[in-house]
């Protein structure tokens, strides 16, 4: 314990002490939004060492008005940046993750070599893009304290593999790609990873001892050709992983059938949109998931997971101190969103659709952007489902977000 806080005192030094460090929302020649990642590749610091951290504070309170709620308080996320550049073409990029105070997790670690300007060879442990928040979910970056949870339930943010690609942008045409092969979900290594509830999240393997039975294809277009508009297309397709194929004989026909009745097929695809006029913004997000085997998944695991994954979200917000033209870097932005996102859209043999599953998140809200970088957030959040009897439920959320 003494060696790890004496390991991120000294990051956290070297952190402070990184004064050359110029964070940005977006790039002001391509209208791309960046994230931390993308900040470093595109070398925003006069450093070949780059670091950066953000930091997510949260204090959730459930209100009832018949019983007393206790509330939590959580240093939720803290997350240094590392960027090494060994060359104009060639960088390399981590980000090490502390949840809950004391828990330790590497959310990206790899190699990106430009090999020319629109192709470019990533290898390592690499986030996967689909979505919005999966990939820029700093906390200065989006609205509200807490990320959507449809990109929490289906798009299990934050979701990252081990893998190796190719990315790159086309200026011309305004077009980004990414295109990676990576190991699937963890779903069966002795015990079902998947439920019905949040689908995929349980089987993430965030890069630690991760094995793969077969190889997943991640991949995401972007189109940001229209000022303040960025458009983008994603898909991930696949089989979900099972060490019931580790020294498997082929030619065992009985024992095949049981190992692939422990893995699912996975087919998502993501549209998302962001745009911002002045002092308004609004984005969205719509999944679609398809899940096969899921009937012989749940009946070998006695899982509940269900055959198709369905969610979007709206979310429209204004810079209401833009109102009073005050010649100031400081924002107040009002927003307003709306999800539905469902787990048991579809589901397959003779499982019953759980309507617990089918859920309506409202949030209502302000961020207070006191200095660039750095964050005050408040919001009211309604939770409803389909179920029958099911309690309406509340809360009332606090947070601050820094991000440099």
């Amino acid at each position: 314990m003494l060696k790890r806080i004496g390991l991120l005192s000294l990051i956290l030094l070297a952190v402070f002490n990184s004064s050359n460090a110029q964070v940005r929302n977006t790039d002001t020649l391509t209208n791309q939004p960046l994230n931390s990642a993308a900040n470093i590749l595109a070398g925003n610091s006069s450093q070949g060492i780059r670091l950066g951290a953000y930091a997510q504070i949260d204090y959730n309170q459930p209100l009832n008005s018949d019983t007393y709620e206790v509330g939590k308080l959580d240093v939720h996320r803290l997350v240094l940046f590392l960027g090494y550049s060994f060359s104009d073409r060639v960088q390399f990029v981590t980000e090490v993750e502390f949840e809950h105070v004391s828990e330790v997790f590497v959310e990206q670690a790899f190699l990106n070599y430009q090999i020319s300007d629109g192709f470019n060879l990533r290898a390592g442990l690499m986030l996967i893009p689909m979505g919005i928040i999966n990939e820029y979910h700093e906390p200065t970056t989006f609205n509200g304290v807490e990320r959507p949870n449809l990109e929490g339930q289906i798009v299990p943010t934050t979701w990252r593999e081990l893998g190796v690609g190719f990315s790159g942008n086309f200026p011309d045409m305004s077009l980004k790609y990414q295109v990676y092969a990576v190991n699937g979900f963890n779903g069966f290594d002795g015990t079902g990873k998947f439920r019905g509830k949040d689908a995929f999240r349980k089987g993430r393997q965030k890069g630690a001892e991760s094995y793969m039975s077969s190889p997943n294809l991640s991949t995401k277009v972007d189109f940001y050709g229209i000022q303040g508009l960025k458009l983008g297309l994603s898909g991930y397709f696949g089989k979900s992983q099972s060490t019931l194929f580790d020294g498997l004989l082929k030619n065992d026909s009985e024992a095949n059938a049981i190992a692939d009745s422990s893995r699912v097929n996975i087919s998502m695809v993501g549209l998302d949109a962001r745009y911002q006029n002045r002092g308004f913004t609004a984005r969205g997000m719509l999944v679609n998931a398809k899940v096969g085997n899921t009937d012989k998944y749940n009946g070998l695991t006695g899982a509940d997971l269900g055959s198709r994954l369905f969610g979007y979200y709206v979310e429209a917000g204004y810079d209401v101190l833009r109102l009073l033209h005050l010649n100031t870097s400081q924002k107040l932005n009002v927003f307003a969103r709306y999800e539905q996102y469902n787990t048991h859209a579809g589901v397959a043999g003779d499982l019953t659709k759980n309507l617990a599953y089918d859920r309506t998140d409202i949030t209502l809200g302000a961020g207070f952007m006191v200095a660039p970088g750095a964050v005050l957030k408040a919001d009211y959040q309604i939770f409803k489902n389909e179920a029958l009897g099911s309690q309406t439920q509340k809360q009332l959320n606090f947070g601050v977000g820094i991000w440099f």
